[in-house]
């Protein structure tokens, strides 16, 4: 079992069919040491070749009432009140670090979400 570096495309899918081979051997063999190796592998090259960006602070709140089942009224209290947990829903505001803190606390969003800007909605103007 030859192991080499993922350098291009051809590479990536080589591996991508070994693992799938691989998938289900037993674990503490030298098969399983190869699957894991190569799973290493494949995933420091998408890692550099494919990276997924990260979800809109606002996007990752909404996401996350929703998994828990709540609404924004869960945020009072995180955020500061009412009015505030608006502004910030709406993108008027910015979160600031106590903000993030406690949404990472509470609500387990990873901070590395949290902390890019917001991008605030265009209104249209009043004729």
């Amino acid at each position: 079992m030859d192991l080499k570096p993922i350098k291009n495309d051809a590479d990536h899918e080589a591996a991508l069919r070994q693992i799938e081979r691989l998938w289900n051997v037993v674990a503490g063999t030298p098969e399983s040491d190869h699957l894991e190796v190569l799973m290493t592998l494949a995933e420091a090259y998408e890692e550099a070749n494919f990276p997924i960006d990260l979800p809109d602070p606002i996007e990752a709140i909404k996401f996350r009432l929703e998994q828990k089942g709540e609404d924004m009224k869960a945020l009072i209290g995180i955020l500061g009140n009412r009015t505030r947990v608006y502004e910030v829903m709406r993108g008027d505001r910015a979160l600031s670090l106590a903000m993030i803190r406690r949404l990472n606390a509470e609500l387990h969003i990873p901070a590395e979400v949290l902390i890019q800007p917001v991008h605030p909605r265009r209104r249209k103007k009043a004729a």
